[in-house]
């Protein structure tokens, strides 16, 4: 038997704790013993039936996991190996991590880079990897420090915190936009070198701003990310990865065509498997030991029903990592 939060409609919309066993379990070539997993916007969004995150039920919530392989019917993993998984649709469509045992197929798994442990793994989940692959987008359109600042919007989020501290650590300047005054010390402890305020992108503003920022990335969509882009400096590349303002995109083609400045749109969930592991590995090579405990907190999996709430109410700073082996 083992520990696992459960998202049923029967007779409501629900989550609850539950006890299951294996036989439960969908199926899977690996059977994963899930040491930690991680409390993401997406997860909280499940969790509280805010938005139609899930789509089949009952269902795992949880869009990361990782932890030991317990045994394995594909010769790619065997029992011992330390693995990791985001996205891929678990949480949503499939049952995720939020559960002391999870069976998936072997495709969606990759091995935990080394020096990496399944904690600090699992600190980094969905939204330091996606901060990752934003970086990456950046960085493939030839950005340097020497091209300018750099913002970073929702910086006190999962995404937004990893991608404040990974610019900072790889040498450029970055402006932090966050709706939380209190967060002016800690966003500067990650290496931001100017903080603003979110309310200053956050309406509706103009086709055009002043030219400010080399690039973005944006993890808050809607009138944010119109803004930001209408500030973007010519040729400047802009990541967009996430909608906590909303899913709507009020802006106009003015700064595309007349200052020619690139939009990415980054996708974790079905990223193919070499870019993730290349993501995985960089992030691996960067981060150092401190990082990990300023960067999350640990919660229990009993405690994951409110921290959700409290998530979507923007009470959370930084990385909720949740402890599988906690009661």
């Amino acid at each position: 038997m083992f520990n696992a939060l459960v998202i049923d409609k029967t007779p409501d919309y629900h989550a609850s704790l539950q006890r299951l066993d294996n036989s439960q379990l969908p199926d899977g070539e690996v059977l994963v013993q899930v040491a930690y997993s991680t409390l993401n916007y997406k997860d909280a969004l499940a969790i509280t039936g805010k938005a139609p995150v899930v789509r089949e039920f009952p269902l795992v919530p949880g869009i990361d996991l990782a932890g030991t392989v317990l045994r394995s019917k594909n010769p790619a993993f065997k029992a011992g190996d330390q693995v990791l998984l985001n996205g891929w649709g678990v949480g949503e469509k499939y049952w995720g991590g939020l559960a002391q045992r999870a069976a998936v197929p072997a495709c969606w798994l990759q091995p935990i880079p080394a020096p990496l442990n399944a904690r600090q793994a699992m600190i980094i989940g969905t939204a330091g990897y996606t901060a990752m692959l934003c970086i990456r987008a950046l960085l493939n359109h030839q950005l340097t420090p020497a091209s300018g600042p750099v913002l970073v919007t929702g910086a006190t989020g999962g995404v937004g915190s990893f991608a404040v501290l990974l610019l900072a650590r790889l040498g450029f300047q970055v402006t932090a936009a966050t709706g939380k005054a209190s967060a002016a010390e800690y966003l500067m402890q990650l290496g931001a070198s100017e903080i603003i305020s979110r309310d200053s992108l956050s309406a509706p503003g103009k086709p055009l701003a002043k030219e400010q920022w080399a690039a973005v990335v944006d993890s808050v969509g809607s009138h944010t990310l119109a803004n930001a882009c209408a500030q973007t400096r010519y040729g400047g590349v802009v990541a967009a990865c996430g909608l906590a303002q909303g899913m709507d995109f009020p802006a106009s083609v003015a700064p595309f065509i007349l200052r020619g400045i690139t939009l990415c749109g980054i996708d974790s969930v079905m990223q193919p498997m070499p870019a993730r592991i290349a993501a995985w590995q960089q992030l691996a090579e960067l981060l150092q030991e401190q990082d990990f405990a300023q960067l999350s907190q640990e919660i229990a999996l009993a405690d994951t029903i409110a921290q959700a709430q409290a998530l979507l109410a923007g009470k959370v700073q930084g990385r909720l990592l949740v402890n599988l082996h906690s009661e």
